[in-house]
């Protein structure tokens, strides 16, 4: 009895000591033991990476995605504490261990090492630290190092330096799509191209936490972290690309611009009944993992931000615009000399020499007529003529609002033009276009007079899986008998044209038209070099795709006859890839000449 007495008494003092210990920390000594874990508490938050999300093409293949990097931090506080523990082999027996004191020096050495740094310049890394602030307990040594260098670090087990995950950017396909994706910069920030335009899609929000590390070694105590923001993913970027064309495209772009020397080249592919991009090719193209390694000038897409004079391409959208505002037709005609004196001064001149021609508005666009396209543009007043081209597009940013994307300039409009402007505007001269806009026209009378907003993003999934879609409508520019008309046009240059064995596609219609324009210097002249280019769409019957081919300053062959064998290797690619049904009928056959 005594024995359970005793137990007893002593089971009840034993909790009483708990009791009070209890007590003793938790009320009693509460504050000053919370001040001592704040002090020992990481004093800055730590930053917790959010994945900025991945840009895929229309296929979902992974063209922009986030890879695991590291970030390499240290305690300056702790480092300067003295001698670092460690056990190494025994001189005398390496079969056994012995501990060892490693001295700052000898560490910070170690570190520099595998991360690229000096001893000294580690040790200037903690100096500067602690001169700031001598509780200083956070400091980067190393940004966004790889999993090798991740591996190395950890093995030299040093005490006061921690790593963590640091997200990084990465595009498998390198070079593919480079100048449209664009690139970010070492911190992640967004720079150029989509990743720049898209960031709100894109973008994460990085979270901050704080923790207790042990006084040991700096790690983290289990349990003692606090989350003071919590990190947020980026969305998915989903593009109307197809990076199989985009890639093949690219190729025969770029293969083109060498053996012509030109200095760049842009190629569009886009559905005709749609306005979706399928390809967008600009050569030289950047590779947005080494984006230092490219021109700064070839690193965006020039396609949507280099301007220039269209020249004949654009005769299309004046055909189309004095037919629709009846002013002609196919047959409409003219009898045009190598030059013309317009009533109001003007004087211009084609660019071959011929005798007085009695050209049809079809014959206008085979053998390309300035003068007698202008005849027929002279039937319309400047100011339908002037909102015929804002209906085009022209003269404003298309619907992709790419980064640094331009406008073209209309050279303010009819109340501006000069006599000579009124009438060199009418074949392509007097005003810039961009390649998009060009093949935005072409695709607006390819799809029967309705201009479809140009379209490069088909939506955007957000972390918690909302999509968002891009959805837009056409509007109507021209009618159905005008878009047909110009199309039947357009199929005569094809067919009769002096390119005609250069670009045919056997089996299918196709309707094209060339250009070879002078290129403003931007001080009131001209550069001696040309811009020569081709835009069509095919099958003509049943318009299904856009292609718009236009290389710069092509060295060996500075005409269109240039810029044809791309436009007939892409558009023939296109119709092979998507399995396009070939025409049924052959094309009509319009007279050029009356």
């Amino acid at each position: 009895m005594r024995r359970i007495l005793a137990a007893g008494v002593l089971l009840v003092l034993l909790v009483g000591v708990f009791v009070v210990r209890l007590v003793d920390i938790q009320v009693v000594r509460a504050a000053a033991l919370n001040e001592q874990a704040d002090e020992v508490r990481s004093t800055e938050p730590i930053p917790v990476f959010g994945t900025r999300g991945d840009i895929v093409d229309r296929n979902g293949t992974v063209l922009a995605d986030s890879v695991m990097r590291y970030d390499v931090a240290l305690s300056p506080k702790n480092a300067k504490k003295g001698p670092v523990a460690r056990e190494e082999p025994d001189p005398a027996d390496p079969s056994k261990k012995i501990r060892v004191e490693v001295p700052l020096e000898q560490t910070a050495a170690e570190l520099g090492e595998v991360v690229g740094l000096t001893g000294d310049q580690v040790l200037g890394i903690i100096t500067a630290a602690l001169a700031e602030n001598p509780d200083s307990d956070f400091e980067y040594v190393a940004k966004t190092i790889d999993v090798d260098t991740y591996e190395k670090v950890r093995a030299l087990d040093i005490p006061w330096v921690v790593q963590y995950p640091h997200p990084s950017r990465s595009y498998p396909n390198g070079a593919v799509a480079g100048n449209l994706l664009g690139f970010v910069d070492f911190d992640g920030a967004p720079g150029a191209g989509l990743e720049l335009g898209e960031d709100e899609c894109l973008a994460s929000e990085n979270g901050e936490v704080t923790f207790i590390p042990s006084l040991e070694d700096w790690v983290e105590i289990p349990g003692t972290e606090v989350v003071h923001k919590q990190a947020k993913d980026g969305g998915t970027l989903k593009l109307t690309i197809d990076s199989d064309l985009q890639w093949e495209v690219q190729r025969i772009a770029e293969a083109q611009r060498l053996a012509l020397g030109a200095e760049w080249a842009t190629v569009t592919v886009m559905e005709a009944k749609t306005g979706k991009l399928l390809a967008v090719a600009d050569v030289p193209t950047v590779d947005p993992n080494a984006p230092s390694e490219t021109a700064e000038a070839d690193r965006g897409s020039r396609t949507f931000t280099a301007p220039f004079e269209p020249g004949s391409t654009f005769k299309a959208v004046t055909a189309a615009s004095v037919i629709d505002d009846g002013k002609a037709n196919p047959l409409s005609q003219v009898m045009a000399g190598y030059s013309y004196d317009a009533p109001n001064g003007a004087n211009f001149r084609d660019s071959f020499y011929h005798d007085d021609m009695p050209y049809t508005l079809t014959g206008a666009l085979i053998d390309s007529s300035n003068t007698a396209t202008a005849m027929f543009g002279e039937q319309m007043s400047d100011q339908v003529r002037f909102e015929y081209m804002q209906k085009f597009g022209f003269g404003a940013v298309s619907e992709v609002g790419f980064p640094a994307e331009e406008s073209g300039d209309l050279n303010g409009g009819p109340e501006e033009w000069d006599n000579q402007t009124k009438y060199t505007t009418m074949f392509g001269q007097g005003l810039t276009t961009t390649a998009i806009q060009i093949a935005s026209a072409y695709q607006t009378i390819a799809n029967g007079g309705v201009r479809m907003p140009v379209q490069l993003v088909e939506s955007c999934t957000d972390a918690e899986g909302e999509v968002t879609e891009t959805k837009q409508e056409g509007s109507r520019v021209i009618s159905e008998k005008a878009a047909d008309e110009t199309s039947q046009m357009l199929e005569q240059v094809y067919t009769k044209g002096w390119l005609k064995d250069q670009w045919n596609i056997p089996g299918y219609r196709v309707a094209a038209k060339t250009g070879t324009a002078q290129v403003p210097d931007g001080n009131g002249g001209y550069r001696k070099e040309y811009l020569v280019s081709v835009s069509g769409f095919a099958p003509a019957d049943d318009p299904e795709f856009v292609v718009s081919v236009s290389y710069m300053n092509a060295v060996k062959m500075n005409s269109s006859a240039a810029s044809a064998p791309v436009f007939q290797q892409v558009m023939s690619q296109v119709l092979k890839k998507y399995r396009t049904i070939p025409s049924g009928a052959p094309a009509p056959d319009l007279p050029a000449t009356w």
